[in-house]
């Protein structure tokens, strides 16, 4: 008898695949390409879009309502936390500072009600900004001891917090996180990779391998987009996200996700059993494709470019012998009572 392949669970941003980002949209998006999972972040569910944290109540309500007519479940939501300055210090850039007692006692402790009340462990966040002109490096013992706290109150909240590696922040690269994640000490808070987000800073596939072997023992999920060097690519202090242009789908990008992938498929059982530990389904491969643009807070492919990228990632997940499941018949009959 053949063993079993490792496998994962396809999901996505839903607000990537919705030309007005209505809920109805996301959720007939996600339920056509086959994916019982999606991650919330924009969303119009009839009073204009809003970032899922400032749904009131009677909308995530809703949320949880129209998901569940569409036979989906919320994989991770797409929060913001950790996107705010460090230090109150003005370094030319629009991010916000907000006091930590405050931002934790508010912001983070509302960002686990909204989990809990979706029904998800997992809640995906930020390493914050350190002044423009700084080193990351200078300021990990201030991080560490806020991504300490977060991770501590999500624990309390059952929510599982995850640090996604992106340009700008403290951790904006795998060895970062994985030097917070060791300190951290905290099963509740593991990491995310994202390639494109390292390729965008002017690293090579081989670099961009290092930092995931890096992130490794603190892995918790994936985002799956890529990026495309341009000519004049270098390794950037800082990145201007507004003007990012050359995302591409999984297969045919310059992080390397074959390589990426092909390594995953040997460390899936480890990872899973953490994760399943702490409450999750499975290990998630969560779709932000990016294809007609990103930016600080986001990004859009529409529903065209959702497809291209969901078959891009299923295209290398083939071949490198990772298993995954898209609805199918046998699907529909269970949920008709066959």
């Amino acid at each position: 008898m053949a063993a079993s392949k490792p496998n994962v669970i396809l999901s996505s941003f839903g607000d990537e695949a919705a030309n007005e980002k209505l809920a109805v949209q996301q959720f007939a998006a996600m339920a056509a390409a086959g994916l019982q999972y999606y991650s919330i972040r924009f969303v119009d569910v009839g009073d204009g879009i809003k970032n899922v944290m400032a749904l009131s109540k009677t909308e995530l309500k809703t949320v949880v309502k129209q998901q569940r007519d569409y036979g989906l479940n919320v994989a991770t939501v797409g929060s913001p936390i950790g996107k705010v300055k460090l230090l109150d210090i003005e370094d030319g850039t629009h991010n916000r500072f907000v006091p930590f007692k405050q931002y934790l006692s508010k912001d983070v402790q509302h960002a686990c009600d909204v989990a809990n009340t979706l029904g998800t462990k997992l809640l995906r966040g930020f390493s914050f900004y350190h002044p423009v002109g700084t080193e990351p490096q200078d300021h990990l013992t201030q991080v560490v001891d806020q991504l300490s706290q977060i991770a501590e109150l999500c624990a309390t909240e059952g929510v599982v917090f995850g640090l996604e590696v992106e340009a700008n922040l403290i951790g904006q690269t795998g060895k970062l996180l994985a030097e917070i994640h060791r300190r951290v000490k905290n099963p509740a808070l593991v990491l995310i990779f994202d390639g494109a987000n390292l390729v965008c800073q002017g690293m090579t596939p081989d670099e961009v391998f290092a930092e995931y072997l890096a992130m490794k023992p603190g892995l918790g999920w994936l985002h799956i987009k890529d990026y495309r060097h341009n000519s004049s690519a270098a390794r950037l202090q800082h990145i201007d996200e507004a003007s990012l242009k050359n995302f591409v789908p999984a297969d045919i990008g310059d992080s390397g996700h074959e390589a990426i992938l092909r390594d995953l498929a040997s460390e899936l059982p480890r990872i899973e059993k953490r994760i399943k530990k702490l409450g999750a389904p499975g290990v998630f491969l969560d779709l932000e494709p990016h294809v007609k643009g990103g930016g600080q807070f986001g990004g859009f492919s529409g529903p065209d470019g959702f497809g291209v990228a969901l078959r891009g990632l299923c295209k290398v997940l083939d071949y490198v012998g990772i298993d995954y499941h898209l609805t199918d018949f046998d699907d529909i009959l269970a949920r008709r009572g066959f």
